[in-house]
Formats: structure tokens, sequence, C-alpha cells
């Protein structure tokens, strides 16, 4: 029974902490998007341009 008594108030206290958890994550307001989801992101490869015209009277190397 002292065992009882004893494990009862932490379990208690944990659950209680659980559920306020759970109520604020369902009764809240949506949480923003995460930075990954943002309009803007890196690019890493840039796009894709065509190469300047060459002039035809010089040599390439």
């Amino acid at each position: 029974m002292t065992v009882v008594a004893v494990l009862l108030l932490p379990v208690l206290g944990l659950m209680l902490y659980a559920m306020d958890r759970i109520e604020d994550r369902l009764t809240g307001p949506p949480p923003k998007p995460a930075r990954h989801a943002r309009e803007r992101h890196l690019r890493l490869v840039p796009p894709h341009r065509d190469p300047p015209a060459r002039e035809e009277g010089r040599d390439a190397a």
C-alpha cells in the first residue's frame, strides 16, 4: 500500500502534464510551417541558361 501511495503522485503528475500538452496541441492555433516547407528555398543548381553566342572570327583556344 505504501508503494501505491508513493508512486501515485508522480504518475498523476505525468498524466496531468501529458493531458495538458495534448489539449494545447488539439485546441491551439496551427503551427507555423517548417523552415524547409517555406516558399523560398535554396537552389543548389542554378537555372540553365544558353551560353553567349561566339564570334565567328575568334578561335576557342
